[in-house]
């Protein structure tokens, strides 16, 4: 089916997707622990009467059985080599269940790994793990794909553009949102619609985690930045467990009496996800019968993303501050750590320009003596870890550029196109593909046009040249290529017509980089700020700076008043009622001056692994013991991460690069403890297991790496792990915990069996479970000592219970 069939045909109809596939197979044989994709390539007509099911009950879309078809899920089972052949099988299954009655989704999901920095993937690994799937599926006849359940914004984007090298078939993905509207990794539900929509994704949504209710919240929060269809499947409920046995707590009337209000929110596509059988199917097919689908549109906006923030900005909203600083043109100290490989003055730059107000960080690594494209993805990776901010990439080469596009986990503004050949023929291309903003620079290969009515007509060109690719005016920003007046002053005048005629004309955003305004000039700052606050007044809407300037700044931010665009002052009045901001040079000042155990401290609460040990071996130099390293600045920075988690100022990567640096930090002290330093000043011995029947490992994975991070020694048993080996390995390590996870329901049940067992065989430890699909009532049923709904919360109960 090719995408502008596909189009038409959710323009006209509800598009009904199927249900829960897993406990389907369950019920009608399928072993726990087997590998699905395996049995289900032994058992075909299961598979086929399951789907014929799904479609006699309204199903307009299967999906193929192969959630966990990837090479490295099978790999689990030894049968990765088959990849191509189990995804082609299955895929057949499904066209002959299907015939000529709906059509066949390709089904990809998670490969259970991340990406680094948070993992230890490659994400071109990642690429080619899911176009060897979809190669897969392609030879097995499938009409279109979906990217399903996925945690990660950067594994999504992964598979998503294995997809389109792969084929022009349509692409749906599908995200999972925690209870706080996030995924795993921090992305909220706006940022995952931006980034996915822009990167040419045909369909977006969300399934899983999650009943009606908090869904249809999820999908109302999309709808208005939405430019593709959405979709949606939900659970029935939530899960609960009776005579034991899981069950889901709503029956399929009541979740088919909340689909005319998924629709009337925008929902084009709608199934079901945990727990939803084909008479839950049924009940969506007889609720969206009469109804017709909503038609896609949204109010034009400028944006761009991070992977857990997005960043609106343009016409009749506040000016947006690029911050310059990540440049090392005149930075002789970022110049020398660039050569070297060290991170640290990028770090520094990017916290205080964050701090500071800037909304973007321009990040330009381009000088002589260095590999540009290895920089720049290293400092990509490395920004997109610890900065919510979004990033505007910057560099005069195209490869550069392109690398950078591919492996930022966002949409993000690139600078610049222009009229010159080679940006407009190898440039623009590659920011189609990658969904990315630019920034049009008006000049060509002829030059710098000195006024404003020659750069009007490369702002026309280009922009003509940019449309046949997709893009709207909301998004392009303009540059106003302002030149040094001391050198003409006229410089400024043309630029300021230039942007007056983008924002009252044209219908565009501008920018501008205030620093070559002043060059050459004495008391640059007035200048800067004059030339800025006359370019907003015609309408200016992003300014390249610096924003420790606190003159820039407070013009700034007082000219977003008058120009109404600050609603009610509220960005000003919180901006001037804040405590009083030091300037660039008190910031470096206060840092050179923190004593030792602070700046301990600051490099664990920022993930600064790079600067750890130097630093701690300055303290112990400076005679500060190994002791007070540990206990009054290693700790305390830690426990003020997880405080921040807690609060959701910081996101998973956050909290493992921190972890990860308090590691390392531990790594330098404790040959000078006289005894080992953990968490609780004892060996605490901690068991992990996915128990048995149940293959997914993410979120125990994650789990085992925080409690490592936080001293405790862990034994991670895997996953598909019966009581009994759970309990011998136990006994013979003497562990004080175990640790048990489970993420499907019809597995959740073996978590009591473990438990049961150990108490019969006396084992004198504690319990603590985890998992998407069991709670704090769930543990205390079993009779486990606690529950944690996350990493952080895990380790503090594991402090607990090791007390």
């Amino acid at each position: 089916m090719n995408k502008a069939t596909f189009r038409e045909l959710i323009s006209n109809k509800i598009l009904i997707l199927d249900g829960a596939t897993g406990t389907q197979l369950q019920k009608k044989g399928m072993p726990t622990g087997v590998c699905p994709e395996q049995w289900v390539y032994e058992n075909p007509d299961v598979i086929k009467s399951i789907q014929k099911e799904y479609i006699e009950s309204g199903s307009n879309i299967i999906y193929t059985c192969t959630f966990g078809g990837n090479r490295i899920k099978l790999d689990e089972f030894g049968i990765g080599d088959r990849t191509v052949e189990l995804n082609r099988c299955l895929a057949k299954y499904s066209k002959e269940a299907a015939g000529d009655k709906c059509l066949v989704a390709g089904d990809l999901a998670s490969t259970g790994r991340f990406i680094k920095p948070l993992g230890d993937m490659d994400f071109e690994d990642c690429v080619n793990i899911y176009k060897e799937q979809v190669k897969g599926l392609l030879e097995g006849g499938v009409d279109l794909f979906v990217i399903e359940t996925m945690l990660d914004i950067q594994e999504a984007r992964a598979a998503l553009i294995a997809v389109k090298e792969s084929c022009d078939l349509p692409v749906c993905v599908s995200m999972s949102f925690d209870e706080n509207f996030r995924t795993l990794t921090g992305t909220d539900p706006i940022t995952a619609l931006i980034t996915l929509q822009s990167l040419g994704a045909d369909v977006v949504g969300c399934n899983c985690s999650t009943g009606p209710v908090q869904m249809l919240k999820i999908i109302s929060m999309m709808k208005p930045y939405a430019k593709v269809p959405l979709m949606a499947k939900p659970n029935a409920g939530l899960p609960k467990l009776i005579n034991g046995k899981t069950t889901f707590d709503m029956k399929p009337e009541e979740f088919g009496s909340y689909i005319k209000e998924f629709i009337d929110a925008g929902v084009n596509l709608l199934g079901g996800c945990c727990g939803t059988s084909p008479d839950y199917i049924k009940q969506i097919y007889l609720e969206s019968r009469n109804l017709k689908p909503a038609v896609v549109s949204s109010e034009p906006y400028s944006a761009i993303t991070s992977c857990r923030k997005t960043e609106f900005f343009g016409l009749n909203k506040p000016v947006a501050i690029v911050g310059e600083r990540i440049n090392p043109t005149g930075k002789k100290q970022l110049q020398a750590e660039l050569r070297e490989g060290s991170t640290h003055e990028i770090r520094k730059f990017a916290a205080e320009q964050v701090e500071k107000g800037a909304n973007i960080l321009d990040v330009n690594v381009g000088m002589p003596g260095i590999d540009e494209k290895a920089t720049m993805l290293n400092t990509v990776s490395l920004l997109s870890s610890i900065i919510d901010a979004p990033l505007c990439l910057d560099s005069s080469s195209p490869e550069v550029l392109e690398a950078a596009l591919r492996i930022y986990p966002g949409r993000a503004l690139i600078n610049s196109i222009s009229q010159e050949k080679v940006k407009l023929e190898k440039l623009l291309p590659v920011a189609a593909k990658y969904g990315a903003m630019f920034i049009l620079l008006p000049l060509s290969d002829e030059g710098v046009p000195e006024k404003a009515e020659q750069r009007k007509v490369i702002v026309e060109n280009v922009f003509a040249k940019a449309a046949e690719f997709g893009y709207q005016k909301n998004d392009v920003v303009v540059d106003g290529l302002v030149m040094t007046v001391s050198a003409n002053q006229e410089a400024a005048a043309e630029t300021l017509k230039l942007i007056d005629w983008c924002s009252k004309e044209f219908g565009c955003g501008t920018i501008v980089g205030l620093s070559n305004v002043s060059f050459g000039l004495p008391e640059r700052s007035w200048v800067n700020a004059a030339f800025l606050a006359m370019a907003i007044s015609k309408g200016l809407t992003m300014a390249i700076a610096n924003p420790s300037s606190e003159l820039l700044m407070n013009i700034k931010m007082a000219c977003d008043v008058i120009t109404m665009n600050d609603v009610n002052s509220k960005s000003y009045i919180s901006y001037f009622g804040s405590q009083p901001k030091p300037t660039a040079g008190e910031v470096r000042i206060q840092a050179q001056d923190k004593k030792i155990g602070d700046r301990i401290f600051d490099a664990v609460l920022n993930g600064d692994t790079e600067i750890i040990g130097t630093l701690i071996e300055k303290a112990l130099e400076e005679k500060v013991s190994a002791r007070d390293i540990v206990d009054n600045h290693l700790i305390p920075a830690i426990n003020q991460v997880g405080k921040y988690f807690d609060e959701k100022k910081y996101f998973l990567p956050q909290l493992i690069q921190s972890a990860e640096t308090m590691k390392k930090g531990f790594t330098f002290v404790e040959p000078l403890l006289k005894e080992a330093v953990t968490a609780e000043e004892k060996e605490v011995v901690i068991i992990m297991a996915t128990v048995k029947g149940d293959i997914h490992d993410i979120g125990k994975n994650i789990v085992a790496l925080m409690l490592r991070n936080y001293g405790f020694i862990v034994h991670d048993l895997g996953k598909d792990v019966s009581a009994e080996t759970i309990i011998d390995k136990a006994k013979s390590l003497n562990a004080h915990i175990i640790g048990l996870s489970a993420l499907m329901t019809t597995t959740m049940v073996e978590m009591r069996e473990v438990i049961k067992l150990a108490k019969e065989q006396n084992l004198n430890c504690k319990f603590m479970i985890g998992g998407a699909v069991v709670d704090a009532d769930y543990a205390k049923e079993i009779g486990a000592d606690g529950y944690s709904k996350d990493a952080y919360e895990a380790v503090k109960l594991a402090k607990r219970l090791s007390e």
